[in-house]
């Protein structure tokens, strides 16, 4: 049976892009696996803990010496692996924050990030290379070759080096200058703005679409 995980991390609620397109997204989903499964995390709302001094050395000891708090460290690192190696695909949306992904996403690919449970430590291949990764991206402005703040993106830059141990390879789809409906200095964006928008529900649409049901 299909299995989809959808991680939502923005902190604007019903105004979020990336939320809006990782709903449709999730909705594409299920209409291609109507018998499908689905995991559904908020960041937001239950964000993944950052790595501390208190526990998270966990990954660089043997499980045998672990502290009570590097076990509990532990243990979320093996639930959040095993999360990503039971889907078949997995959504993330990801708003630009300051220039960056928002520190949730960062601590959850610390997680990930682990010797011998989604990497092999020896041989260097990583374990989770089988889960398809579609990320839904916003921006506020525009980053696009010839703007003014070409390469400001660093979420897009850093998320496939930050993962690249695991075998996942992210898909970007991304709308841009999503702030042009709410900034008056931004408005003779707006035209570019729904436009890219348009492409990127455009490209959800087209991730299943082929996907033969039965």
């Amino acid at each position: 049976m299909a299995h989809l995980l959808h991680i939502d991390t923005s902190i604007q609620g019903d105004q979020s892009v990336s939320r809006r397109l990782t709903a449709r997204a999730a909705d594409r989903w299920r209409a291609a696996h109507p018998d499908g499964t689905v995991t559904y995390r908020d960041f937001a709302v239950d964000p993944i803990p950052h790595l501390d001094a208190e526990g998270g050395l966990a990954l660089m000891i043997p499980p045998a010496e672990h502290t009570p708090a590097q076990a509990a460290t532990y243990a979320r690192s093996v639930e959040l692996i095993g999360e990503v190696t039971h889907a078949d695909v997995l959504l993330l949306g990801l708003p630009l924050y300051n220039f960056g992904p928002p520190s949730t996403v960062k601590a959850w690919v610390d997680h990930l990030v682990a010797a011998g449970l989604s990497f092999d430590p020896q041989s260097g291949n990583g374990h989770l290379g089988g889960t398809q990764f579609v990320v839904l991206a916003s921006r506020g402005g525009g980053y696009g070759p010839g703007t003014p703040r070409d390469g400001w993106d660093h979420a897009e830059t850093w998320l496939p080096h930050g993962v690249s141990m695991t075998g996942l390879e992210p898909r970007f789809i991304t709308a841009e200058l999503t702030l042009a409906d709410r900034n008056p200095a931004m408005a003779e964006l707006r035209p570019l703005a729904d436009q890219s928008l348009a492409d990127a529900e455009a490209a959800i649409d087209g991730l299943w679409a082929r996907t033969t049901v039965g």
